[in-house]
């Protein structure tokens, strides 16, 4: 008898293995269904989103060997309708040897004619004094790398050999990643997050006429240090992870990470000095929310999206086989205040199913209670817009032994008058008196907007026993005005996102 060893992948993963995971992955309850990502292990930060021959193209930090941080990638999704994705070959892998041999960072995606070039930062260990990243763990030489493409599909790509940008040599840079890309005319101009140690971050600006040749034209935002004396200048706001720069209405936005949380700023840009002046700013998303990157659709819309973390202990996720999520996309634009507005795309109606709609306050308690007790939700993966007044109000889905997820409202907490899950918002006080909340839940992770103003993304890791129901105290239901329900269909038959 002759003995086959099994077949295996480059990863050196049998076939079976990979039947095996994709089985248990599909089975997993906490693995959301209508989110995209990875059919497998480790995703963060959104890359380069862009429309590109009647598709739209995602790419996302990805590793594809574990659901661990680790040799980053960049991981490809193609979609119709920024809806439904299908994944593709990983478009970046690191080159030995090369300016990105220990990672492809973060970056853009631009069309220039009939190419589409990706501009990434590639990072490289050196020894300490060499290194822009210096985090307590790495030390990572970072420069910004070009990759182009002419595939249809965009399947296919090239790398320049060399690095197109390298860091200042400055002995207080704190980083040089990240790079976010906008064209003005017939030139392009860049911003490459970074940071001034003790005093606080920055994005630097560059301009060139080919994507190739860039010349410093200074900074083009700054902020403050908190002043923690932290490993990680992050944490201590000298460094502005992934920059996003983009005009918006009458003005123009800049969004950053930094502090683990992501602020936008709304003001105005002079394009003469090449400096941007703002004028409001903010949280962009309470919750577990990170590295955002926007882009426009097919109508000229800006769609945001964000990278969704986990927040439970890493060997949880490593064992559950992945980890990581990109958020719903959201539509941004400006207020009549010229503060930022956000909403969940429209197009995610499709995913509804079966409505229930709660009786109006002129039915009766009775009768409202009785109606909200014959709800019943087959998992977790619902759509609920509320309206409610100023008032306090208490809203748990629960499958009637443990909650799932925790909703509440507090005009008196001030400044975090939303709770989602364990993650507070500050809501402000409408002209109305009411205000109008969205939460979409999918499995481990919720999604809510407020007055399409304040945002919170909480991850939440307890598994459904039995069907759902939302329990709202009788007292509490005086503050609901209106309540709909819809169940949400999945984007793929065994949660792979295939």
């Amino acid at each position: 008898m002759r003995l086959v060893a099994p077949a295996l992948s480059a990863s050196g993963i049998t076939r079976d293995d990979r039947q095996s995971i994709a089985a248990r992955l599909a089975a997993d309850p906490l693995r959301p269904q209508f989110h995209l990502l990875p059919a497998r292990n480790w995703m963060n930060d959104p890359d380069g989103p862009l429309y590109w021959n009647g598709h739209y193209h995602m790419f996302f930090q990805y590793n594809p060997s574990a659901a661990v941080w680790g040799l980053m990638h960049w991981a490809h999704a193609v979609s119709p309708d920024l809806v439904h994705w299908k994944h593709l070959p990983v478009a970046l892998t690191p080159t030995p040897r090369g300016p990105d041999q220990d990672g492809c960072f973060s970056g853009s995606a631009v069309i220039t004619g009939g190419t589409v070039s990706i501009l990434y930062t590639g990072v490289r260990s050196v020894a300490p004094a060499d290194a822009t990243l210096r985090d307590g763990t790495h030390n990572f030489l970072e420069t910004q790398c070009l990759a182009t493409s002419r595939d249809p599909l965009l399947l296919t790509w090239s790398k320049l050999s060399t690095p197109i940008l390298w860091p200042p040599r400055d002995s207080k840079l704190t980083g040089f990643r990240d790079p976010c890309l906008w064209q003005e005319g017939q030139r392009w101009y860049m911003g490459v997050g970074s940071g001034q140690r003790d005093e606080g971050g920055r994005v630097l600006l560059y301009g060139s006429a080919d994507l190739r040749a860039w010349e410093y034209l200074g900074p083009l935002a700054s902020g403050k240090s908190n002043g923690k004396q932290t490993s990680d200048p992050v944490d201590a706001g000298d460094m502005w992870e992934c920059p996003d720069f983009f005009p918006l209405g009458r003005k123009h936005a800049l969004l950053y990470s930094t502090e683990r949380r992501v602020y936008w700023e709304i003001g105005e840009y002079d394009a003469k000095e090449r400096v941007f002046h703002p004028e409001k700013r903010g949280l962009l998303d309470a919750g577990a929310f990170y590295a955002p990157k926007s882009q426009l659709d097919a109508k000229g819309r800006r769609i945001l999206w964000g990278w969704v973390p986990e927040t439970r202990p890493e060997a949880q996720a490593s064992a559950a086989g992945w980890a990581g999520s990109m958020s719903l996309p959201r539509v941004l634009s400006l207020g009549a205040d010229n503060a930022l507005t956000l909403q969940f795309l429209p197009e995610l109606i499709a995913l509804r199913g079966k409505e229930f709609v709660l009786p109006g306050p002129d039915q009766g308690k009775e009768a409202r209670q009785g109606a909200l007790r014959k709800l019943e939700l087959p998992e977790a993966a619902c759509d609920v817009e509320l309206q409610i007044r100023r008032e306090k109000l208490d809203l748990t889905v629960s499958d009637g032994t443990n909650p799932i997820l925790l909703a509440s409202f507090d005009p008196g907490r001030f400044g975090a008058e939303l709770r989602l899950g364990t993650k507070p918002a500050g809501v402000p006080a409408t002209s109305g008196g009411g205000h109008k909340l969205r939460i979409l839940l999918d499995a481990s992770l919720a999604e809510c907007i407020v007055d399409d103003r304040a945002a919170a993304t909480e991850r939440c890791y307890a598994a459904p026993k039995a069907p759902l129901r939302l329990i709202v105290g009788e007292r509490d239901l005086d503050a609901i005005t209106a309540l709909h329900v819809w169940e949400m269909k999945p984007i793929s038959k065994d949660r792979l996102t295939s």
